[in-house]
């Protein structure tokens, strides 16, 4: 026995079978990469004066000052957020290091420079298409939501939008 799906996914499968699927999404999210970031020059200086002296801390510490870290690892965003835990963990410095080292200072600035990617500038965008009203339907406030009878878009923040979906789930059940 085949599990039905959902009318919406099937809708949405059925859409993205077509051929202008990848065109008309590319109205709602246009996937433009942004130029570099700019480093600052002086947290910069700093990367570089570390590097030459082979000062693992002070290299760390400078390069947590930039926006982007110039490689992958998962335990950049603890140190960024508890710049003590450098000191009661340097084995965990002496990995990043060395791996910063191998990069050389050329290629810490190409990561430390490199542009957003794309599926982290697409969040405001489909709020921003909806709000061209794209469907023909200008987004309402949650009052005025709850009171129309026709189709609407619903104008609210994230939290707002998970508060009411979750109030109007334990409504339906």
């Amino acid at each position: 026995m085949k599990k039905k799906l959902n009318p919406w996914i099937e809708m949405s499968i059925e859409y993205a079978n077509q051929r202008s699927y990848l065109d008309d999404l590319f109205q709602v999210y246009p996937t433009i990469p942004e130029g570099i970031r700019d480093i600052d020059g002086g947290p910069w200086k700093n990367v570089e004066k570390a590097f030459e002296k082979r000062d693992n801390y002070g290299l760390l510490q400078s390069l947590l000052e930039l926006e982007l870290f110039p490689i992958k690892n998962s335990y950049v965003a603890y140190l960024r957020h508890d710049r003590g835990a450098l000191k009661r963990n340097p084995a965990t410095v002496d990995r990043l290091c060395g791996r910063l080292y191998e990069m050389g200072l050329k290629e810490i600035y190409t990561g430390s420079s490199k542009p957003k990617e794309t599926n982290t500038q697409i969040g405001p965008l489909f709020k921003r298409w909806l709000n061209k009203k794209a469907l023909g339907i200008q987004p309402i406030k949650i009052d005025d939501f709850l009171e129309t009878k026709g189709n609407a878009v619903l104008d609210a923040s994230d939290a707002e939008m998970m508060a009411f979906a979750r109030q109007t789930s334990e409504l339906q059940t």
